[in-house]
């Protein structure tokens, strides 16, 4: 077993599942908080996340298979998706995929889903298909403010990892977007994004 990434949240493996690599991820305790407390909310947090990876598949979303959820460690094995992280890839083809992203995040939304960790890392290409992952921040709910929520995050991600496609890339995913949620709804939540900058635009501290 091979540690991959440290979080604030879980720690990432690289592991075997029947003979194939596999992904586990181990929820730390917290410290800070009461122990009886900490193991409640990893466990519940363990359960909604794996619960949400395998639902989302029945809305034709691209997510990992569940192998196995351990609540007394509150961990979970999961399919190991080998391909590459959007993030990585050549600018042109972060483009061009930035409708395909928007087209899943809208569809995500429309299924009243929001993925709460919206960053070019957690879409994967493997056999030209795009994988979601990382769902530990997600939430079941289909309150406008919360999926522009999501749409702020990955326009900031564009912005500060893919400065010099930004618009481009913005440009598609909300193309993608919009095909995926409709006029209507396209109009309301991306109104709340421009909201959600204005207000951290002209906050003060008091």
């Amino acid at each position: 077993m091979r540690l991959l990434k440290k979080g604030a949240e879980a720690d990432i493996y690289l592991t075997q599942w029947d003979k194939s690599n596999a992904i586990l991820k181990a929820r730390k305790p917290k410290k800070y908080r009461n122990p009886t407390l900490d193991s409640k909310i990893r466990k519940q947090r363990t359960i909604k996340e794996a619960q949400t990876i395998s639902d989302i598949k029945s809305f034709g979303i691209p997510s990992p298979l569940v192998y196995h959820v351990n609540l007394t460690k509150s961990e979970i094995i999961m399919q190991e998706i080998p391909g590459k992280p959007v993030h990585d890839l050549p600018e042109s083809q972060i483009i061009k995929l930035s409708k395909d992203i928007g087209r899943l995040v809208g569809t995500l939304h429309n299924h009243g889903v929001m993925h709460g960790d919206l960053t070019t890392s957690n879409f994967i290409l493997y056999k030209k298909k795009i994988y979601v992952i990382d769902f530990g921040l997600s939430q079941r709910t289909i309150k406008p403010e919360d999926h522009a929520v999501d749409l702020r995050l990955i326009k900031e991600i564009l912005n500060s990892a893919h400065a010099k496609i930004m618009q481009s890339s913005w440009k598609n995913f909300l193309s993608g977007y919009k095909g995926a949620v409709g006029s209507a709804k396209f109009i309301k939540i991306t109104n709340l994004v421009s909201e959600i900058e204005g207000r951290g635009r002209y906050a003060t501290v008091v």
